[in-house]
């Protein structure tokens, strides 16, 4: 199996850590890991902001440097979910997306595919688990609430193999932060009293940590918790579960 590593920009320019993270505990698998040095942006931020026009060039670039793969594995639910449901109308028509169905999450690629039944991850502390909502509404990595569906979460199966930690959820598991890309930077005030609440439920689980799959989401938080010098810390999932490699 042959597996095209994308890090998105942000990860790469403000998390680094955790696309080595995440390479790192791909290859824990035995897989054939290659990261393309021509990859760029996947797009989302220009379309996310109205300029659909000026991510077309990226999402052509996308396709045609990861089309060879089996898949392409990225640390972020947001740009993975990006490439999935929206490739097929940017790119040009009667174009054959390449890379739509095989773009996937870590999580999602670890869990669905891989079906992993060991994780090498040691973490001796207690996490809250942040749904992305990417994740949960577009790549279904949890159940949402507003389904009537049986609860799932393939994050917090992912987490309970590690050795040491003790996984919560907080209250209205599935409640927006508030980042949303351009969202927090057009509505400030509402993003940041969004994310005030998230905050507030995450620390109410007693937890040390929050983690999940979208290192957006977390600096969101994150943020919020420096600025008010909240005594809580944040993870990439990726992190905790190659934790010890």
């Amino acid at each position: 199996m042959r597996i095209g590593l994308f890090i998105p920009c942000y990860v790469d320019a403000l998390y680094p850590h955790v696309g080595q993270a995440t390479y790192a505990l791909l290859r824990h698998y035995g897989l054939d890991v290659d990261y393309p040095e021509r990859q760029t942006c996947c797009g989302q931020p220009m379309a996310n902001g109205g300029f659909e026009r000026m991510s077309k060039r990226l999402a052509n670039n996308f396709d045609q440097l990861f089309a060879t793969y089996d898949y392409v594995v990225a640390p972020s639910a947001s740009c993975a979910a990006f490439v999935r449901f929206n490739y097929p109308a940017l790119l040009p028509a009667g174009h054959d997306c390449a890379v739509e169905k095989k773009t996937m999450d870590v999580v999602e690629f670890l869990h669905d595919v891989l079906k992993v039944t060991e994780v090498p991850g040691v973490f001796p502390h207690m996490v809250s688990v942040h749904n992305s909502c990417h994740g949960v509404r577009e790549l279904g990595l949890s159940s949402p609430s507003e389904r009537n569906i049986p609860k799932f979460n393939k994050i917090v199966d992912l987490l309970q193999m590690v050795r040491g930690i003790t996984v919560r959820q907080p209250e209205r598991p599935d409640e927006c932060c508030g980042f949303g890309g351009m969202f927090s930077v057009e509505e400030t005030a509402v993003s940041l009293r969004m994310g005030e609440d998230k905050l507030a439920r995450h620390e109410a689980t007693g937890a040390e940590y929050v983690t999940g799959p979208d290192s957006s989401c977390l600096m969101h938080l994150e943020g919020i918790a420096r600025r008010e010098k909240r005594n809580i810390k944040f993870i990439h999932v990726a992190e905790i579960l190659a934790a010890g490699l």
